[in-house]
Order: structure tokens, then sequence, then C-alpha cells
């Protein structure tokens, strides 16, 4: 025997065999679990005990849906969350480039504002922009990275002037005599990125690496995450190339099955033709669905929408798509085989998706596709049940409802928000959930993110007693969308999610039993200990911390 936890509070999320004290792992699979008594009499001379002093253990969180390259990059940006004025923007901006160089082949770059958080909710323009500096260019994305800002140097290497034609699917703001204010959207975004010099191999390396390291630090041991579009690279087999680099020499230290970004017809028959298909690859690297971005964000009004928003009646938001593109695009996926995850928040966008995904299934019906719909959050009673009638998985975020439950009503109505983010309705209705961050649009933190799915409060407690607190998930359901029911999407439910002989040894220990605390106490509670293949990767207060040398 390897190794053998014990003196544990064991939640194994298998129906079977729920609850345990101990578990013994052999070549990175568990072999046995039960009571300490069992379970440490299987040692021998070279059994690593490791005593979890009564902690919880749950199986290793799994991310259903984040940019973990794009996290890493983040890393190095300017770090705008929580900002509360165009003038705080300013001055982070100015803080963060002392002492750095910026020129028209480096950038600076800075992620995270959010114009509601601001006294006016007015987007920042080129000339905020041009009070930090004219000398170099800067983009500065909004938290949903569907809409960015840039200032007057950028502009100019961007070439974009006053008569600068829209990009279908995608807008750039301009004043009343046609000049670019600087705020770009959606599709319009390709205008500033094709800009920004191509980042090299290993710096792609480093930027998984470090956004990997902090994930272990949350007990999340796998990912399934849209890196392709990340960065400004010109071909995706690079980002490929690094994931498979870095597994290759044994340094990827969590599990990852790549949602790819493929937008156009073009790049996915290039994908295709090279050899590509969904579930290639190993335990430590896949490549999953074809990933495609259908509409924007809420916040940014720029989710595709039935009917306007509440909050701007003139406004119906983007459709990346037309639908006879949209239809064609899944189409060559699914009949090649490939599984889909689609991004749609909007409930236009959502039905236009279905209905791609209905007229593929009929012209070649695939039986356990596993094709998911990201964000899922305007939704009706027809959208919620054409989950289950197509056997689409639902990829939720929680932890939106931090932010989105102070905005929902505003942008769609009350009579339209009633029957959004209705997740408890989705699992009573039998479809597969599957729970994830979104991250860097939030913290890939799990904890808060349950919390959200169980209180359904923001991380203030408001409101007291929980918005649409029918909607509540249990602790058992939020979990359960962090483990099993994400590696269902992955298609590797008899592989993790679960402790159980046979799986993976990956684990988390956490600061307090979930199940007994109160639900408020949720988001506080710590990650103690990550476990991959049974190997320590992560201890509270020590770091990384690998008895074997995974890395």
């Amino acid at each position: 025997m390897d190794v053998i936890y014990f003196n544990g509070n064991i939640i194994t999320m298998d129906e079977k065999n729920p609850k345990a004290e101990a578990v013994a792992v052999k070549g990175g699979r568990i072999v046995n679990l039960g009571e300490n008594q069992e379970i440490k009499s299987l040692q021998n001379q070279d059994t690593v005990m490791i005593d979890l002093e009564n902690r919880t253990m749950v199986p290793g969180f799994h991310d259903s849906h984040m940019h973990l390259l794009h996290y890493g990059a983040s890393l190095q940006q300017v770090d705008l969350t929580g900002v509360t004025s165009v003038q705080e923007m300013i001055h982070r901006c100015r803080t963060f480039a002392e002492g750095k160089i910026f020129n028209s082949v480096k950038w600076m770059e800075g992620r995270g504002w959010n114009q509601d958080f601001f006294i006016d909710n007015n987007f920042p323009t080129r000339y905020d922009l041009d009070q930090i500096t004219t000398d170099y260019p800067i983009c500065l994305a909004r938290a949903c990275g569907h809409v960015a800002v840039v200032n007057s140097k950028a502009l100019e290497v961007m070439d974009v002037v006053k008569h600068t034609p829209q990009i279908h699917g995608g807008h750039f703001d301009v004043d009343e005599s046609g000049e670019p204010l600087g705020i770009f959207r959606e599709k319009a975004l390709k205008l500033i990125y094709e800009h920004i010099p191509e980042p090299k191999l290993e710096d792609i390396k480093q930027m998984i690496l470090d956004a990997s390291v902090l994930a272990l630090r949350q007990g999340i041991t796998s990912v399934q995450t849209d890196d392709f579009e990340a960065l400004p690279v010109k071909d995706f087999e690079i980002i490929i190339r690094a994931y498979q680099e870095l597994q290759t020499s044994r340094e990827l230290p969590i599990r990852v099955y790549e949602q790819c970004l493929l937008p156009t017809v073009e790049r996915l028959e290039r994908f295709l033709n090279l050899g590509y298909y969904t579930g290639q690859g190993d335990e430590f690297f896949k490549i999953g669905p074809l990933k495609l971005l259908c509409d924007g964000s809420l916040g940014a009004r720029t989710a595709y929408l039935w009917e306007p928003y509440a909050d701007d009646p003139t406004n119906y938001g983007i459709s990346i798509y037309t639908q006879e593109v949209l239809d064609r695009l899944v189409a060559i996926a699914h009949n090649a085989g490939m599984q889909l995850a689609i991004h749609c928040i909007g409930d236009k966008v959502m039905d236009m998706a279905f209905d791609s995904i209905e007229k593929a299934q009929q012209g070649k019906f695939r039986e356990n596709a596993r094709h998911g719909i990201i964000h899922c959050q305007i939704t009706d009673e027809t959208l919620l049940n054409r989950y289950k009638e197509l056997d689409v998985i639902a990829h939720i975020q929680p932890i939106f409802i931090d932010y989105d439950l102070h905005i929902v009503e505003q942008r769609v109505g009350k009579e339209r928000a009633k029957t959004s983010y209705n997740w408890r309705t989705m699992m009573e209705k039998g479809v597969h959930v599957a729970c994830g961050s979104d991250c860097p649009v939030e913290p890939f933190d799990v904890m808060p993110g349950i919390y959200a799915a169980v209180t359904r409060k923001d991380l203030k407690g408001h409101p007291p007693g929980g918005w649409m607190p029918e909607q509540r998930l249990t602790v058992q359901q939020a979990l359960y969308g962090f483990t099993l029911g994400a590696a269902y999407a992955s298609f590797e439910e008899n592989f993790k999610g679960s402790i159980a002989v046979g799986k993976a040894a990956d684990f988390a220990v956490l600061s307090e039993d979930i199940f007994t605390i109160e639900s408020d106490k949720l988001k506080d509670v710590k990650v103690l200990m990550t476990v991959i293949d049974g190997r320590i990767m992560y201890k509270k207060d020590l770091g990384i911390f690998d008895y074997e040398g995974r890395f």
C-alpha cells in the first residue's frame, strides 16, 4: 500500500458507501476504504500514513468551466477587481506601471473593472485611459471579458479611426461625430487582440503553471478550461503543445479537459483535419468539446435576449452568430463525434443553441453526446424543459449570484428573473448540472461557490433569506455539481468525482464539516490539503508539498 489516509470524516459522494473513516491508495488509485481499524491493517513498512485528525475529506473539486490560461495571464496584468471609480482605475494603472517598461510591442493590460460598481455606471473611455498615458497602448478588459477599453495610442496602433467599419457579431462605440471612444464589445475585441504581441511557448507554460498552483490551493484537482483565444496567439496548436509538454515532463499538476474555442468553420475544420477529437489525451490533459461563444454577458448588456433589456429598451444584446452559421458549426462538430459546450446567457441565444443541437441530432442521432450549455442564466419554462428533452448538460456558475442578484431584475425585469438562475428546478427535472466559476470572471474558490448555491446570497449575506430561496441547492447537490456532476460533463464519472474503489485518489481536505456547519459559514471554509493520485500536492501553511515528486 502506498498511502493510507485515516481518522477522517470522509464524504465519498458514492451512494453505495457514502461515508468512511479511512482510504487506502496504491498506484494513484483507491483500493479500499472503510473504518480505521480495517484500512490501517493494510499498511506495510513502506506505507505512508497520514492522519486526517478528524477533518472532512471530499472528492477533489472539479471546475466545469473556467479560463485557466487567461487567469494565469491576468496574474501578470493590472488587477482592476473591485475598483469603484474611473479615477481608482487610473491610480491602479499608474501604480502598476512604476518600474516597468511598456511600448508598442509590450502593451499594458488589465482586467476586472465593472461599471456597475461606479457611481455614474458609465463605461470608461479612451480619454480616461489617456490620463494614464498616451505614450504606449493600454487595454483594460471588463470583468466579464466581453468588453474592453483602450487608450488613444492603442487606437493608433490598431488603425481604428472615424470611418473604420464595424464587425458583425461585435461593436465598437463611437461619439456623435463618429470618433471611436475606445470601447470594444464581443467580436470587435478581435481588432484589439490581433495587435497585441504573441507570447512565447515558455511564457504560456509558465502562465498555466502559475494558475494551476493557485487552483491546488482551493482543492481543485480538475478543470475544464477554455484557452484557445485566451492570448493573442495565431494558432491554437501552441496552446495544445504547451499542455502536452508540461504533461510529458510531469510538470502539469492538475487534470485539464480543454474546451476548444474554435469560432469559425475554417478553424474547426482545420482542427478536425489535424486529427484532434473529444477524449484524445490522457488522465492529465484531454481534448474536450468544441466551445462556441454565442453571446456576451448580462452585466455588459451584450447577452442576447428575446425581449429588450428592461433598463435599455433599444438593446437586445449581441448574437455572435446567425442561426445558419451556428447550425453549421454545431453540425460539423456533432457529425465528427465532438462534444459541444456553448456559451449562452440570454434566452434567445439559448433557444438558437438548442435549435442547432436538435437539428444536428435529427440529422445524425448520437446517444450520450453530452452536449452542454455554459452559463444558462436567462431562461423560461420552455428552455428549462429543453435541457431535459435534448439531454443537454447545464454548466452553471453559482458564484455569479454574488453580483447578478443585484442587477438581474434591472436588466430583464421581475417576470423574466423569476425563471432565471433556476438551478433547483433544473435538478428536479433531471437535468445534468455541472458547477464551475468562469475564472477569472470570478475567483475559482469553490467554497464561496457552494455557499452561493446553498444560500442564494451574495458574499455579504444579502438578502437575509436568500434571493429566490426556492432555488437553493442542498449542500449535497452543490458538492455534486463540483465533483461528480463536473466529472460527468467530461465523460469521467467512472474515473473521478467520488471516493470509490478503482477511482483516482483525488481529494480535498476541509477545515470544517460542510454538512453540519451553518450555511452562512460555508464561504469561510478553508482547504487544508489537496491530493492528486494519492499524493499531497498542497498543504496549508506549507505551500506545495509532494512527497514523491510529481513536479
